[in-house]
């Protein structure tokens, strides 16, 4: 055994100890946060201009902060940009995580002094975890992937500016560094296709033990190096043993990646984001992640049918429920407040409190009131695929709209790696397991609104292609997997097979 597999078995045992009993404190933790935070905010700008006061409660501050999305944050983004201290939180962030946005273009989101050990900790503690529980510490010997955008950091007035992947490749402790592949100058690469093909290069002859990165990027990355040999992940990197993940519901590509690799492997789900590191699997045989409820976040949940009301129902975490849908609002350390993230989760855990992420709450579709969100379309696919397997490479869903009753539809569109022998037993199987997911979906079919589902196959390499025409393919870019408009569908025409 190497010395780094050594050393980490004690210290992932102390990590993990101090984990299992702090998640039985986690209300406690989040009051204490909360109190913090107020205490700390009422000394800046966002403080004064929301009346904040050290003592504040939960109550009043739900009442003096409301709920706001970046472009109503972008404001005081500015006075801090222009070199203004104390704005949303002490003095002035230590880096600008630079992320694109659908409305608002370039967002970036302040990252302070006190932030930034939520980041950098959590990913670490969910190894330490799987090292405590599994055993498993022997992949800390070999080789292991943490893809980053571009580690080189502009300036926003004398703030360093870039991806959070590329910050955080700043922050991986010295231990960690020889093991770290890709090379710091092909990180740096800007072009996604030819970085992909410098990671293949590099990797192809090392001993990769951990591979870490969005699911997409991870066949890819596969997909090039099968190319390459002929072989297998397995055979390529017989060692290869911890897959880590996040970004994207990993069920719809389970089966495609664990094929590529060739045999099983773990794979550790993570739910970070630029504002945030919000949760990580912190066991192997529970479904869900853990809720990083010691961390610098205090969260809030609202319910996501609630969310575009003006004045929405607010809950913190003591008064969640099982099962329901709710948009994550967090309020942190690095100046966020009131902050809605984009996402939608539901608990499937109260003790400890563990969560799933469902989806986004601008991607659904509601052309016909249906509301049909990411967490149905992935179940109603999942179920078509153990009726009539399949490999699904990538997919999306669109409303096709036509006037007159009976004559619109969804369309999805899907690219297959292996078809389904029967494709109209596969898209009958699909329509109605969505139906029995949504009971509004259902209705307008019963009412003659809508017709069944209709799936339009994109050829090999399609939603690449498509991902490249648009200037998105690469890194942490996703296609969405809903739309309530026609946009990425039309972008997909070019693409589709006869």
């Amino acid at each position: 055994m190497n010395y780094k597999s050594l050393l980490a078995k004690p210290f992932a045992n102390v990590i993990h100890n101090s984990i299992r009993k702090g998640m039985m404190h986690a209300v406690q933790h989040q009051d204490l946060i909360f109190k913090n935070l107020v205490k700390q905010g009422a000394k800046t700008q966002f403080g004064k201009d929301h009346q904040l006061t050290a003592g504040l409660d939960y109550k009043a501050f739900s009442q003096s902060v409301p709920i706001r999305d970046y472009e109503l944050m972008k404001p005081y983004i500015e006075q801090i940009k222009a070199g203004k201290p104390n704005i949303l939180w002490k003095g002035k962030p230590i880096y600008f995580a630079k992320t694109s946005g659908t409305t608002s273009g370039v967002k970036y989101i302040p990252i302070t002094k006190d932030s930034i050990p939520n980041h950098i900790q959590t990913a670490r503690n969910a190894l330490f975890c799987y090292m405590a529980e599994t055993g498993n510490t022997a992949f800390a010997n070999g080789k292991m992937i943490f893809l980053s955008g571009s580690p080189v950091l502009e300036r926003t007035g004398d703030i360093p500016t870039g991806r959070l992947s590329g910050i955080v490749n700043h922050h991986i402790p010295a231990y960690l560094r020889s093991n770290q592949l890709p090379s710091y100058e092909t990180n740096c690469i800007e072009d996604w296709e030819t970085k992909l093909d410098k990671i293949v290069q590099e990797t192809l002859n090392k001993d990769m033990t951990l591979i870490s990165g969005i699911p997409p990027w991870m066949q890819m990355y596969f997909d090039r190096l099968i190319e390459r040999t002929g072989k297998k992940i397995s055979e390529i990197f017989p060692n290869f043993s911890v897959m880590v993940q996040g970004g994207v519901n990993f069920q719809p590509y389970r089966a495609r990646l664990m094929e590529s690799i060739g045999k099983k492997i773990d794979a550790i789900e993570l739910f970070p984001a630029s504002e945030g590191f919000f949760a990580f699997q912190d066991t192997m045989d529970q479904e869900g992640m853990l809720l990083n409820t010691n961390s610098g976040i205090f969260f809030e949940f609202i319910p996501a049918a609630e969310i575009f009301n003006e004045s929405p129902t607010r809950l913190s975490l003591k008064d969640v429920k099982l099962g329901e849908n709710y948009a994550l609002i967090i309020n942190s350390n690095a100046g966020l407040w009131g902050y809605n993230i984009g996402d939608t989760v539901k608990f499937v855990s109260l003790n400890p409190y563990r969560i799933l992420v469902t989806g986004r709450i601008k991607h659904f579709i509601s052309a016909f009131g249906e509301h049909v969100i990411g967490e149905e379309v992935e179940a109603a696919l999942q179920i078509a695929l153990e009726k009539h397997p399949a490999k699904i490479t990538e997919f999306t869903v669109a409303p096709f709209i036509q006037q007159g009753e009976g004559k619109s539809y969804h369309e999805w569109y899907i690219e297959f790696e292996t078809p389904p022998s029967d494709f109209n037993a596969f898209a009958a199987s699909l329509n109605e397991a969505l139906s029995n997911k949504n009971v509004y979906y259902q209705d307008l079919m019963r009412g003659n609104i809508l017709l069944p589902l209709q799936i339009r196959e994109v050829q090999k390499s399609g939603f690449i292609q498509y991902m490249k025409a648009e200037g998105k393919l690469g890194g942490q870019n996703k296609v969405p997997r809903l739309s309530n408009d026609r946009k990425i569908a039309e972008g997909l025409q070019q693409f589709l097979i006869a």
